[in-house]
């Protein structure tokens, strides 16, 4: 799979969603569908913007025990997308079990990427918060070694982790990295954070960005500016 942009549909209503997308005559862009928009409108939402020709990220970040998540996977199989996710956090066995559940009667399955830490998470708040001492780096390996070992097909990571994942878990090994923001914007909550361009230079297979583009005052231009720095 070529680079590409994904782009964050934070809204909370389909209406809200679907006249953002209206904005981009001709273009389809690679979307990503998270809680809150999942929550508000259901599975339907995923189905008409897959409708619309619209590759899909499903990032709903499962995490319960292994039975439970397999049977989820199962049901979220069935929409069509063609990324979803899970916890690293929730071990091997969960992550195995959640990949034999997304897969389909004839072997067909979205890829299936796992979260290691969030880029809202910084080194501090891991110490403090999760009582996980390690240094921030070694905790991402060490996930994104789990999930290869679980046989999944990448990983959510920063940035500025991408380049260091491929050389321990192999070129062909995904990375998805939120936490992007062009050099002249503003960071939000995010503590862990690279320009398109610089995600770009380290290794990211996809960027995911959210308020750069559907904050911005042009976002058909914001999302072109992120395609010219990232894929082009």
């Amino acid at each position: 799979m070529g680079k590409d942009v994904i782009i964050a549909c934070d809204f909370s209503s389909r209406e809200a969603t679907l006249s953002f997308l209206d904005k981009f005559q001709g273009k389809k862009p690679f979307v990503k569908i998270g809680m809150e928009l999942y929550f508000a409108e259901g599975p339907d939402i995923v189905r008409e913007i897959k409708a619309r020709g619209h590759k899909i990220f499903l990032d709903l970040k499962l995490h319960d025990i292994p039975n439970t998540v397999k049977k989820a996977m199962a049901v979220l199989s069935n929409l069509d997308v063609d990324i979803c996710n899970l916890h690293a956090a929730g071990t091997v066995n969960m992550m195995e079990q959640a990949l034999e559940g997304l897969t389909r009667a004839d072997g067909t399955r979205p890829l299936l990427i796992a979260v290691t830490q969030l880029t809202s998470t910084d080194q501090e708040s891991l110490e403090r918060d999760l009582m996980i001492h390690a240094p921030m780096d070694e905790v991402v390996m060490h996930y994104a070694q789990n999930a290869k070992r679980a046989g999944l097909d990448g990983i959510v990571c920063s940035p500025l982790e991408a380049g260091k994942v491929h050389d321990i878990c192999g070129r062909d090994f995904l990375t998805v990295t939120p936490g992007v923001r062009f050099a002249d914007g503003d960071v939000g909550d995010q503590k862990r954070v690279m320009t398109p361009a610089a995600a770009k230079a380290i290794g990211s297979d996809y960027i995911v960005v959210g308020r750069p583009i559907t904050g911005a005052a042009d976002p058909v231009a914001a999302y072109g500016r992120c395609v010219a720095e990232f894929c082009d």
